[in-house]
């Protein structure tokens, strides 16, 4: 594959973040791209292993983590192209299986990347970054929309519920297999979590309305502001559609139950960075000073909260506390945690190398907040505490100013009541449920994951569906 020697000749060069202090004054994009020579280099990295690790997923550590790609992305094939100058061959390889590398270029932590052999002893290939720029070629060249056009329809009609990874991967596949697709969105613009919980500077909004547009050009109908089971039943969708896919989601945020929860100023991550993208999308990307002297309290170190902190800082803020309740990861790796596992050691976001360039080191591990207090109504101050397996500790107990508070601790689940409305008993690990009309797929069958493994499941979802439609119309035969 590629150049047998280019991992010799060539270092690995990521593509460049703008500069601290100049991002953090607007919510444009903050990593911008190499010129096509070195894109080319990069691909040529890709080493003929002979046992590539990077296309495979592979679970470890009791199921928690993945090693690999967990949508079992051919990528070595593609890298190859790239580096032979055979653009639209790659992304005819690369869209086999990924549907939305537009996404997954741009926001996906590449679990591929660190199973890269050449990441044994060194740094891995810039999988990610080639992938955006496969994609961004098919868009430049007008290959994206004639890929998923269908080359004949079948009459039946389906409808997918939820435009987020799954919604639309679900929905494009599908479309390509010849289906009449509807997708159904509560909120105002599509997307889903793409749209409106992963901020501007991250994943540009005008990308995912870009891929949106796509939907409506190959032939998807696109219905907004539409909340299935209470704008429209369960049993009218089942009387119009051949088969219904579930893909809302797991919108179940976990909650903080303390003293002063109900004070204003307490809002989920979800919220916070809806309500930021969409000023955003109202006034343009300038920075603004809607926080400014206000000193905000992010509880949750994972991606989401490190988006908060980012966001939060565009708006002015006065400074951020970071709480995470476990501990902090090692330095390196562990002997049990070797190549080709997911690194667990400890990492600084991008928000966080931002905040620490203007107020320090603002993230405190083990920790949590044990209180709120306020005024009128309105928090003011947190109690945080130290914990130990989750516990606080008493007589470490200290107070902070806290005029907002964003919750960034993760999601329990899907909404249970949508289930109950389609009389859902039973989510099977091959899309199916006890209702032989109705599918689930994404992270309201699997549970909290990332953007590619919704992307998987839609597809897959997509080509069960299709395979119970062929068996009923030949069982009619």
């Amino acid at each position: 594959m590629a150049d047998p020697k280019g991992f010799l000749k060539y270092l690995r060069q990521d593509d460049p973040m703008r500069p601290i202090m100049q991002r953090i004054k607007d919510f444009n994009v903050m990593e911008l791209d190499l010129d096509m020579a070195e894109r080319r280099k990069q691909a040529a990295r890709c080493m003929n292993c002979g046992i590539p690790f990077c296309h495979h997923g592979v679970f470890f550590g009791g199921g928690r983590a993945v090693s690999g790609c967990p949508n079992d992305n051919l990528i070595p094939e593609w890298n190859d192209l790239v580096y032979r100058d055979q653009d639209k061959r790659a992304f005819e390889r690369l869209s086999r299986s990924n549907m939305l590398p537009d996404m997954t270029g741009r926001v996906c932590p590449a679990p591929c990347e660190v199973s890269c052999v050449q990441a044994l002893n060194g740094a891995g290939i810039t999988i990610r970054n080639n992938e955006k720029f496969i994609i961004e070629q098919a868009f430049k060249h007008g290959w994206v929309v004639d890929s998923g056009k269908p080359l004949h329809r079948t009459g039946k009609k389906i409808a997918v519920v939820g435009s987020g990874p799954a919604g639309i991967a679900a929905a494009w596949r599908l479309n390509q297999l010849g289906h009449a697709v509807t997708l159904f969105e509560r909120d105002d613009r599509f997307g889903g979590f793409l749209m409106y919980g992963i901020p501007n500077m991250k994943l540009p909004k005008d990308v995912v309305q870009r891929r949106i547009d796509t939907l409506t050009k190959v032939g998807i109908e696109l219905v907004a502001n539409t909340e299935v089971g209470k704008d429209i039943t369960a049993d009218e969708l089942k009387k119009t559609f051949d088969r219904v896919v579930i893909c809302t989601g797991a919108r179940e945020a976990r909650d903080l139950k303390v003293p002063g929860r109900e004070l204003s100023g307490i809002m989920q991550a979800t919220d916070f960075l809806k309500a930021a993208t969409q000023t955003v999308l109202k006034d343009g990307p300038a920075a603004n000073d809607q926080l400014k002297g206000k000193h905000v309290l992010v509880l949750g170190g994972g991606d989401t909260g490190n988006d908060c902190i980012g966001t939060a800082i565009r708006q002015g803020c006065a400074d951020i506390t970071q709480l995470e309740i476990t501990p902090a990861l090692p330095a390196e790796r562990r002997p049990q945690n070797q190549w080709p596992e997911w690194p667990m050691v400890l990492k600084t976001g991008y928000g966080q190398k931002e905040a620490k360039a203007l107020f320090g080191d603002i993230t405190a591990y083990a920790s949590t907040v044990t209180a709120f207090f306020g005024k009128d109504g309105q928090v003011k101050e947190a109690e945080i505490s130290q914990v130990d397996h989750f516990k606080p500790v008493a007589g470490t107990e200290k107070k902070i100013k806290a005029d907002l508070v964003v919750l960034a601790m993760g999601f329990t689940g899907a909404e249970q009541w949508l289930f109950d409305q389609f009389g859902i008993t039973a989510k099977n690990d091959n899309f199916t449920t006890n209702d032989t009309q109705i599918y689930v797929a994404g992270d309201c069958r699997r549970g909290p994951s990332l953007v590619i493994w919704g992307i998987h499941e839609g597809r897959m979802c997509a080509e069960g569906v299709d395979a119970s439609l062929r068996t009923l119309a030949s069982e009619t035969l």
